[in-house]
């Protein structure tokens, strides 16, 4: 999970924004798998997202505090299923949607100004970069969360890793 955590903040600080936004909207899942293997994709996804991340994408207005969601746990497992599948922020045919049809990703504006959770009727826009620190900060407070349970340490140590090869030492599959 740390070379996914490392590729996540490495894009970030190198402002490779596809790569950004890829391995956030991927990252949920994998947790997810971690937490509810028994749970399919769509299940597992929603559920990590509504407890790590639902959270930084709510807000409370006015004086009576009306709950707001932005991005509803459906909606982020319908963008991830539009994106990684279809390459596309339309999420307006996906069976997931709640709410949202359209999301707008924006590169970081210059001297530390976001632009971030900005909602018009049925179109999010959020600031690329402020969405992969949200889920950055999701995955290392889940991390946290399940430090002590060596069951789900064990999944996360037999991940995928990209190894480096050395051709002059030799190497095996």
């Amino acid at each position: 999970m740390n070379n996914f955590i490392e590729a996540l903040d490495v894009s970030i600080k190198t402002k490779n924004w596809y790569s950004v936004l890829f391995i956030s909207l991927t990252l949920p899942d994998i947790c997810g798998k971690v937490d509810s293997p028994n749970l399919g994709s769509k299940a597992r996804t929603i559920e990590w997202y509504n407890k790590y991340l639902l959270p930084k994408y709510t807000s409370f207005n006015g004086s009576s505090r009306d709950r707001h969601v932005f991005l509803s746990g459906a909606d982020f497992y319908a963008l991830r299923c539009s994106c990684l599948h279809e390459g596309s922020d339309d999420i307006s045919e996906q069976k997931a949607r709640e709410t949202l049809q359209k999301f707008r990703f924006i590169q970081p504006m210059t001297n530390n100004f976001f632009i971030h959770c900005n909602q018009i009727n049925n179109s999010l826009q959020l600031q690329v970069d402020k969405f992969g620190e949200d889920v950055l900060s999701a995955v290392k407070t889940w991390m946290n969360d399940i430090s002590s349970d060596q069951n789900k340490i064990s999944k996360i140590e037999s991940m995928l890793q990209i190894q480096m090869i050395d051709p002059s030492k030799g190497f095996s599959i």
